[in-house]
């Protein structure tokens, strides 16, 4: 008898070609319709944003003046590929797009931008829409688990596994068998890259990793479908992205309960306006600051008690001087909520950089490395704050699952809410607009095709 041995990463990958939308329960759908809501309304944000302009510029100047696929932000048509960079690069750029726990990826971003771009290449339904995204978040659920948190200490991992993500969920859309996923995974891989320097000098590079990620992602999935052939064990191979990329990598969480365990509802949606390692703490503050209805004048001090991973990423950012390093602060976010009694996206601007009672509550903010919190995160992100009193009292108050997250997460109505509040902060869409996309969206899986989400201007 002929035994034969599959690799995980073929394992995935015969998993990922054959899933169909039949195989999604109700609730995956109805959630996947949710994300795809999310991350529309925050492309729609990012119209404004400098560095989404410039890559939308280097798009019109490269790319082809026609397509079938949609530029969100300046309601123009060109090539899958640009249309993926430009609206993968605008859904990050104000930190409302959703995220993953346990893989510290931001999935929609990309996911999102290369499916709906190849989708409307090749004229696909709703329910296709929506598997393929499924396919996407799926895949780049495992992989940034199994690269674990090592990766992200010095990767970001949507820019670096969200290639990947965009690569699957471009196949599915093309109906690529087990054998080209698994090229398309390959020749992804190999692109993959994002780093997290940038942080430290508030470069645009954010903004370059997603736009990245999708369109190269889109890529990936396109010419293997032609032929294009990639690294069969990209990602465990002797010299593949875990030997390069991860000391810590776990290869059984390449296949964690596939079939079984559908990732994608355990995504998480942005409530803050911030980096999602601040949403814990913020929320934190701002329980504390009510249950013992304190102001803002009170308090003399506080500590964040974070996890590890919080203080690799916003602690390189010890004077916020943009928008969005401001976002990446724990000192100015929590200065915001003790301020405001929130952190919302129009509470993010340049007076506000410049106030001298948010910065100086900015100056009172630590953050501790908490030993309980380190070792639930990335599957749980947990917050607690210590709060001192100018009384000299101290409060604590901790917060085991934020507004958001799967446990604790937004209504239909209130992500109609935040996607109307989205999209008035750039101009992007008009709120009869988002209201016709709102019956669309809730309907995609009925949807015969789902070209032209927005009307030209």
């Amino acid at each position: 008898m002929n035994i034969i041995t599959r690799s995980p990463t073929e394992h995935l990958c015969q998993f990922l070609a054959a899933v169909q939308y039949k195989d999604l329960p109700d609730y995956l759908v109805r959630r996947t319709e949710d994300l795809f809501l999310d991350w529309f309304a925050s492309a729609l944000a990012g119209k404004s944003g400098k560095p989404v302009s410039l890559i939308e510029r280097f798009a019109v100047a490269m790319g082809p003046g026609q397509g079938v696929s949609e530029n969100l932000i300046s309601r123009t048509q060109t090539s899958p590929f640009f249309a993926a960079l430009v609206n993968g690069a605008a859904s990050h750029y104000v930190e409302q797009d959703d995220l993953h726990n346990s893989s510290v990826l931001h999935p929609g971003t990309v996911v999102f931008p290369a499916v709906l771009a190849a989708a409307q290449d090749v004229n696909a339904t709703g329910a296709e829409l929506i598997t393929a995204a499924v396919v996407g978040y799926e895949c780049g659920v495992r992989i940034g688990e199994f690269l674990g948190r090592s990766h992200y200490k010095i990767f970001h991992t949507t820019g670096t596994v969200g290639k990947l993500a965009a690569a699957a969920g471009v196949a599915h859309i093309l109906r690529l068998d087990a054998d080209r996923m698994q090229h398309s995974l390959g020749s992804a891989g190999t692109m993959a890259a994002g780093l997290w320097e940038f942080l430290r000098d508030a470069a645009d590079s954010k903004q370059l990793h997603t736009a990245k990620a999708a369109a190269d992602g889109l890529m990936a999935a396109y010419i293997a479908r032609d032929g294009f052939t990639g690294a069969k064990e990209i990602l465990d191979g002797k010299q593949g992205m875990a030997a390069g990329m991860s000391r810590d990598s776990d290869v059984d969480r390449l296949t964690d309960g596939l079939g079984s365990r559908w990732a994608t509802a355990e995504t998480s949606f942005k409530f803050h306006a911030s980096c999602r390692h601040t949403h814990p703490a913020a929320d934190a503050l701002l329980k504390l600051m009510q249950d013992h209805q304190i102001s803002v004048f009170q308090i003399a001090q506080v500590i964040a008690h974070v996890h590890q991973g919080a203080i690799d990423v916003l602690g390189p950012v010890t004077d916020p001087q943009t928008i969005h390093q401001s976002k990446f602060s724990m000192g100015f976010v929590l200065a915001l909520i003790a301020h405001h009694g929130r952190a919302a996206l129009a509470d993010f601007t340049e007076p506000a950089l410049k106030d001298p009672s948010i910065r100086e509550f900015h100056d009172r903010v630590t953050m501790e490395l908490d030993s309980r919190i380190d070792a639930a995160y990335p599957r749980h992100w947990m917050g607690r704050v210590t709060v001192q009193l100018k009384s000299g009292k101290t409060l604590e108050c901790s917060v085991d699952t934020p507004k958001g997250d799967p446990e604790n997460t937004l209504s239909r109505a209130e992500l109609e809410d935040k996607a109307l509040r989205l999209a008035s902060f750039s101009g992007a869409a008009s709120v009869a607009e988002m209201q016709g996309l709102f019956k669309r969206v809730w309907n995609l899986h009925q949807e015969t095709s789902v070209r032209r989400f927005l009307k030209s201007l």
